[in-house]
Formats: structure tokens, C-alpha cells, sequence
């Protein structure tokens, strides 16, 4: 299966401290993709890069069909990317509701009722999004992705800080995306959510990245194990 998005070997520098050396990240149709990785690891440096919104040292980005060396976000997004950042979606001054429609207007469709289902988001459709709680948000932005119709969703985080709930059904729509044919990836610390909802896991590390496999694949790593998942980790494997 060939790739509908990669980030290619990025360096990236903050000052006198290198981020990333040579790393990468891709994202396949119809599955879940995850970013794991410590904090300060690179991971959103590495998505900000291939989403077109940071500058790299070095780095390319294959997208639908092209490569970018300078990837610009509205040129991606007109190509079929949607990126969901940990902070900022929706806008605050529409409802829900308007938000929805003028989505739907850019990628000319016209019926929600299956977003709206899947979503979960009926009862906020007239609310502004400064009204709702962090899990609501979240929910309202994989709405507005659905309607977008992307070939490619990079979501950033979309399970921090929010409760078990709204992390359930965002699972639930990250899966429903990829059954449509969507390549989603997906980057966080929330290893159980992750690890549950991932296809495949990639891991960010020491400036670098490595292809660990599907989550069971991952979990059996030994390296993954100790330096990121920890003792719970180590303890399960010898248990195994």
C-alpha cells in the first residue's frame, strides 16, 4: 500500500539544540497511524513541519501524488489535508452549526445527519464553541473534518486533557474516518487510548524516528517498553 502522506528525514533546530535529526512520519489509507514520543521528543515539530505550518532545517513532504520541500497548510488543505491542532478549532465567533455549513459549502456537501450521528454533537449545534468544555471541541472538529471529506486527517494531541468519554467517541471517529478510506494519524501520551485506537505505532526518540509495528508489536519492544511505557510496561512483559 502506498503512503497518501509522509514527512521525510526533517531536522529540526531550536537554537543551539537539535530536535530532530532524521526523522519521519507517514500516514496510509484507511488506518491509524500514531506519533508516540516524551515530551520535547519532536513529535509536533515533526507534524507542524508536514502540515506546513514550521520551517525545517531539512525535510520533504509527499503528499497525494507531490513533494513539497517548503509545504504550505492552505495549498495541503486544497489537496485533501485536514489538521486538527491541540488548541484553536473551531473558530469562536460561529455556532456549530454555521461552522458545519460553511464547511460543507467549500466541499459542496449538504447533509450533516451522519456527521451529526457520529459525532454526537446534536444538542450543540447553536452553541459557540467558547461555551463548551475541551471534549466537546474536540468532537466538533472531527465534525468539521468529516464534512471537509480530507484524504488525510493529522490530529495533534486530540486526546489531552479531555474526559473518558469524549475520548471514547473520539476513537470512534478516528476509526469511522479510516473505514472511509482516510489515512488518520494521531500523536499523544495517552498510551491506552492510543495504543487501543493505533493501526501501527511509530515512535519519536532521540532525534529520530522508529517503525515499531502494529501496538502489539510495540508494546513487545523493548526499548519502547522501558525508556517510553515504563515500569507497568516491563512488569506486564515479564508477567508474558
Amino acid at each position: 500500500m502506498t503512503p497518501v502522506f509522509v514527512v521525510d528525514c526533517v531536522q529540526k533546530w531550536y537554537g543551539n539544540r537539535r530536535v530532530l535529526s532524521s526523522a519521519s512520519f507517514r500516514c496510509m489509507p484507511g488506518t491509524i497511524r500514531v506519533l508516540m514520543g516524551r515530551n520535547g521528543a519532536g513529535k509536533s515539530s515533526l507534524l507542524r513541519f508536514g502540515v506546513g505550518l514550521m520551517r525545517a532545517e531539512s525535510g520533504v513532504v509527499h503528499f497525494a501524488g507531490k513533494s513539497y520541500l517548503k509545504p504550505q497548510l492552505h495549498v495541503l488543505a486544497r489537496r485533501g489535508l485536514f489538521f486538527m491542532p491541540d488548541y484553536g478549532l473551531p473558530a469562536w465567533d460561529l455556532t456549530v452549526r454555521e461552522q458545519l455549513q460553511l464547511v460543507g459549502r467549500l466541499s459542496r456537501r449538504e447533509c450533516f445527519d451522519e456527521i451529526i450521528d457520529t459525532t454526537g454533537i446534536a444538542h450543540l449545534l447553536n452553541a459557540l464553541p467558547f461555551s463548551l468544555s475541551g471534549g466537546e471541541c474536540r468532537r466538533v472538529a472531527c465534525a468539521l473534518a468529516f464534512a471537509r471529506n480530507p484524504v488525510c486527517l493529522i490530529a495533534d494531541e486530540p486526546y489531552m486533557g479531555i474526559a473518558p468519554k469524549d475520548a471514547e467517541c473520539l476513537t470512534r471517529i478516528f476509526r469511522a474516518l479510516a473505514h472511509q478510506g482516510c489515512a488518520v494519524g494521531l500523536s499523544g501520551h495517552e498510551v491506552d487510548i492510543l495504543l487501543d485506537s493505533a493501526d501501527h505505532i511509530t515512535w519519536c526518540t532521540s532525534g529520530t524516528t522508529h517503525e515499531l509495528g502494529t501496538p502489539s508489536e510495540a508494546r513487545s519492544h523493548y526499548l519502547f517498553s522501558r525508556d517510553y511505557l515504563g515500569r507497568q510496561a516491563q512488569s506486564h512483559l515479564r508477567l508474558g
